[in-house]
């Protein structure tokens, strides 16, 4: 099954193709007030009540806001977006509320986040979820390929990316020592610091300690999809595992629709970058995932294997920032098959770029997220570092000489008009027509309009939505 793959990528001359896999990102983050409290307002108006808005979305925490990017092949184009809708949230916070930079909470009072009915701590994070998924005409074309093995496309998509899955299983060890980024919990996040935590470590999400519900296997698609089946039957049981499969409605639909999409989720948040996401990280992740897909599976012992996995990703997680993991030999491995892969497909500079940069990390454990956030800690504490990071963003934000920096080709008010609009939930795309204009495409419902720079110029670009949209909900 899946013989050669990486001979028929080539072979198909695929190597472009999978490079512009579809990527989208849901980042999860905290608002807090000027002091580096837990912010006690509510919800920004425009995404308050509206559970299935395009972009903004609350967290679980009251505190949360959750921003979504639509897929798209070029990571430019998903982190422009990004940027885009971080000036969308910046600019509808109220009172003196900012985004705090990390992934774990400030000092937080633990009555008070029990009250509220959120007594998981895992409730209390925050964090990056990586969307991915294959183009299909590459689908296609390697499924010519596998016609023999695979009895519909169908089980064959199903089969490339559950390979995947398993292999982020196995390998999800070097994520965390390369991205990890929750070395310290502040005040309040325990009752009692376990004593593993008397010492910093690279990433208390990945450590273990934390009840992050009912683990799923990745044994086999139909294994996996069965326990899908008996966590949601048990309700008000919470599905745990580093990829989720997506694009069905029930775990069962996987096997006639097939698996639309990956999702790797809980990445820690980066306070190195003011979107909260690495563009190097991406860049990585997205070589990462076709090592992945072109990375065999053993043939033998594969739930041994898959279950020394997750011991060897909680040790790493549990290790100390600043020494080297013990798995470094390991790691080396890993990244030279990737450059073998590399040499293979013709990569960019910028996808070498970023093998070279991170094999270094692998041997320079100081350069690693966690270890350069311990370089910021005062007294076993980054409550002062967060909230400096904190008030440069929103300074940043609300201080630019452009509203929207991706968009400042087009005039202020247009910038303005697109504001508005993302916060109230319509989705835009800018494209060009043939002789070189903008066109504005704004979609509510299902309807489209496209209107060029002229069409926005007003001085109320509410009315002016809700005469184009009129279904678009009335802020209160």
């Amino acid at each position: 099954m899946l013989e050669n793959l990486l001979a028929v990528i080539r072979e198909e001359n695929l190597s472009e193709q999978l490079y512009h896999s579809l990527v989208g990102i849901e980042l999860t983050e905290q608002r807090v007030d000027q002091h580096g409290n837990l912010s006690e307002r509510p919800q920004p108006a425009p995404w308050r009540d509206q559970a299935t808005h395009m972009y903004v979305r609350p967290g679980r925490m009251g505190s949360q806001v959750r921003l979504i990017t639509e897929p798209n092949p070029n990571l430019g184009g998903t982190l422009d977006r990004l940027d885009t809708l971080q000036t969308v949230v910046y600019r509808a916070l109220e009172g003196d509320d900012r985004i705090w930079p990390l992934t774990l909470p400030p000092v937080v009072d633990p009555a008070k986040l029990a009250a509220a009915g959120l007594t998981q701590q895992v409730n209390w994070l925050t964090g990056v979820k990586v969307n991915y998924s294959l183009p299909d005409p590459v689908v296609h074309r390697l499924y010519s390929h596998y016609t023999s093995d695979f009895d519909s496309l169908v089980s064959f998509k199903n089969a490339l990316y559950f390979r995947v899955a398993q292999n982020f299983v196995r390998y999800q060890w070097l994520i965390t020592y390369l991205f990890g980024a929750s070395p310290i919990a502040e005040k309040g996040f325990f009752d009692t610091l376990p004593e593993p935590l008397l010492h910093p470590v690279r990433s208390i999400r990945q450590s273990g300690l934390l009840p992050l519900g009912t683990p799923v296997t990745y044994t086999s698609l139909s294994a996996h999809l069965g326990g899908l089946q008996r966590i949601a039957a048990a309700q008000d049981a919470i599905i745990t595992g580093p990829v989720r499969l997506r694009g069905q409605a029930s775990p069962q639909d996987f096997l006639t629709g097939g698996i639309g999409y990956l999702q790797f989720r809980d990445f820690d948040n980066t306070p190195f970058t003011a979107n909260g996401v690495s563009r190097h990280a991406l860049y990585f992740l997205k070589m990462f995932f076709i090592h992945l897909l072109t990375t065999p599976l053993p043939t033998t012992n594969l739930a041994t294997d898959l279950a020394a996995a997750r011991e060897q990703n909680r040790a790493v997680a549990m290790e100390e920032p600043g020494r080297a993991t013990q798995f470094q030999v390991a790691g080396q491995d890993l990244f030279h098959q990737m450059q073998v892969m590399a040499e293979k497909l013709n990569a960019h500079t910028e996808q070498w770029g970023v093998i070279d940069d991170l094999a270094e990390v692998l041997t320079h454990p100081e350069l690693t997220p966690a270890a350069k956030l311990l370089s910021h800690a005062e007294n076993g504490s980054l409550m002062d570092y967060g909230l400096r990071v904190a008030n440069a963003w929103r300074y940043q934000r609300l201080s630019s000489t452009d509203l929207l920096p991706v968009y400042r080709s087009l005039s202020p008010n247009t910038q303005r008009f697109i504001l508005v609009a993302m916060q109230s939930g319509v989705q835009f795309y800018q494209v060009k027509d043939e002789f070189g204009a903008d066109l504005l495409l704004f979609t509510y419902a299902g309807v489209t309009q496209v209107l060029q720079e002229r069409d926005t110029q007003t001085r109320d670009p509410h009315a002016r939505l809700h005469q184009l949209f009129p279904e678009l909900p009335t802020l209160a």
